[in-house]
Formats: C-alpha cells, structure tokens, sequence
C-alpha cells in the first residue's frame, strides 16, 4: 500500500525550502550517477566521488537526475561496515533558493555562458566550409 498522500505532500514541501544551516556532518553534493538499488554516486565540492544512500522516506517518491544536488550526511553511515560513505537526507529541487544560502559551496556556483564572439575563432558547427577565395588551404 502506497504511503497516504499527506505524507507525501509533506516530504516534496520539506524539499522546496533550504534550512537555515546544515547540521554536523552534513554537506551539498552533486549527483554523479545511480549506481542501483537506491545507492547514488554524489561528487563533493573537493571533486571527491562517493557512494551514497537514499534515505528511505525518498524511495519511490523523489527521483534524482544527473547533475543535481543533495544534502548528504557522512556521519550517519559510520557506524556500518560497508561501502556506503554517506546518506542522503534531503534534496535540493529549488536550487536557486538555495543557492543564496551562505552555506552553497564555491564549488558548485553557477559558470557564466562564454561570450559570443563575432564570427572570430568561434564554433563552427553550422557553417559552411571556406570557398576556394575566402583564403582557404594554398597549395
């Protein structure tokens, strides 16, 4: 039996809001991939990969995409003896609210789109090849 609807609708509004602070042991991390069965590759700031848990209360009510943050908690899991290095006890779906935080890394802030420069060295994808006259190859 599916969890009753209230409960769900509480663990989605939990995700939209950042808390004011992150406890001990905790830090924002990036979704690598899904390694199966709940378990997550999630990069730290420091580009350090870890293996990762989703907390139980997520399973089969968040899913989580490549490239987005969560909120891992490498305390938890120090307790057990195998490959887990951390657990997964929020996720971050507003992520220009929590971006304003004090605690976002420096790491993951967002990279500016490269200026377009005017036909000077720039990408070629969707150009046409030079004509013979335009000072292609000399042979």
């Amino acid at each position: 039996m599916p969890p009753p609807r209230r409960k769900l609708q509480e663990t989605v509004d939990e995700t939209l809001t950042p808390p004011d602070a992150l406890k001990e042991g905790q830090s924002i991390a990036r979704v690598k991939n899904a390694a199966g069965h709940n378990l997550y590759n999630v990069e730290l700031p420091n580009e350090m990969v870890i293996l990762a848990e989703l907390e139980a209360r997520f399973r089969s009510t968040i899913w989580l995409k490549r490239g987005g943050f969560v909120v891992i908690d490498t305390s938890s899991p120090a307790e057990r003896a195998n490959k887990i290095d951390a657990e997964i006890v929020n996720v971050v779906r507003d992520e220009r609210a929590w971006r304003k935080e004090a605690y976002w890394p420096k790491e993951f802030a967002k990279k500016a789109a490269p200026a377009e420069d005017s036909d000077e060295e720039g990408s070629k994808v969707g150009k046409l090849p030079p004509s013979d006259d335009e000072g292609g190859d000399s042979a």
